[in-house]
């Protein structure tokens, strides 16, 4: 979704103060596998280091940032909160168990998380749609449609950040209000969005969406994720609407027929589940 705002965050978690030499190898051996993608193995080896060097940080930041890979949201969470025992001031691993929070359903632990790290960084608070859909889960919608129209100041030709910014606004006021605030995109080329964007606009219905994208002419790869983004959507905007039937059926075709590999999927993953529970 939106602009990676892992780009942001350059700054690699410093792997420094490696004063056991077993647990140096073992951080050398796990980094290495991070980085051919063998995330499995490097979650191993860097829980070795991590208990083989108790102090430093490195090890259990390895680890969860590899489970995160993984998708083993819970792992992630445990080792990001050994981290921060270690260091209290490494704030990073709060955003990062803040999106391992959120993919887990658990959204108010999520914007606590994320609000540590901007407390310490607020240059990233326009950046961070991720805290505004932890915001529209955890039912606090105005803040929600604040977090929506300061993502705009930095990214302002994105459909998802004004479908995001109309699904808070119609929670708060209503779907009418929420159209007649609803952002103006025009530069987001991505299939479906720009029917997502006339959806929400009242120009166009549910299946205008999921006709984009079947008839986009895409393969592989590009139509599973058009697939997934027109279901997800729809979904979403029916839940807008009230109609309930109709957003689970949409989110469950999303997060269990096209299984991608975007932070997306993962959002779609916990609705899923957050729905299913309530059964």
């Amino acid at each position: 979704m939106i602009r990676l705002f892992a780009a942001a965050l350059v700054a690699v978690f410093p792997m420094t103060a490696r004063a056991d030499d077993d647990a140096a190898k073992l951080l050398t051996q796990a980094e290495e596998a991070f980085k051919d993608g063998n995330f499995k193995d490097a979650a191993t080896l860097a829980e070795k280091a991590a208990k083989a060097d108790a102090k430093n940080p490195a090890g259990p930041f390895l680890a969860a940032t590899a489970y995160s890979r993984l998708r083993q949201h819970e792992d992630a969470i445990k080792y990001f909160t050994v981290v921060l025992d270690r260091d209290p001031k490494a704030v990073l691993a709060n955003d990062r168990r803040g999106d391992a929070y959120l993919k887990s359903g658990k959204w108010k632990e999520s914007i606590a998380d994320f609000d540590v790290f901007l407390k310490a960084n607020p240059k990233f608070a326009p950046e961070h749609w991720r805290r505004g859909i932890a915001l529209y889960y955890a039912g606090r919608f105005d803040d929600g449609v604040k977090q929506f129209d300061i993502h705009r100041t930095v990214n302002p030709e994105d459909v998802e950040n004004s479908a995001w910014h109309y699904l808070c606004n119609a929670r708060a006021n209503t779907p009418k209000k929420a159209r007649e605030d609803l952002i103006p995109v025009t530069k987001d080329a991505r299939v479906p969005m720009k029917e997502v964007l006339e959806l929400f606009a009242g120009k166009l219905k549910p299946q205008d969406v999921i006709d984009a994208a079947e008839n986009a002419k895409l393969k592989g790869d590009a139509l599973a994720s058009a697939r997934f983004y027109a279901h997800l959507y729809v979904a979403l905007y029916y839940e807008s609407e009230k109609d309930e039937k109709k957003a689970l059926e949409h989110i469950t075709i999303a997060a269990e027929k096209y299984k991608i590999g975007d932070y997306m999927w993962d959002v779609a993953d916990a609705h899923l589940k957050a729905l299913k529970s309530k059964k």
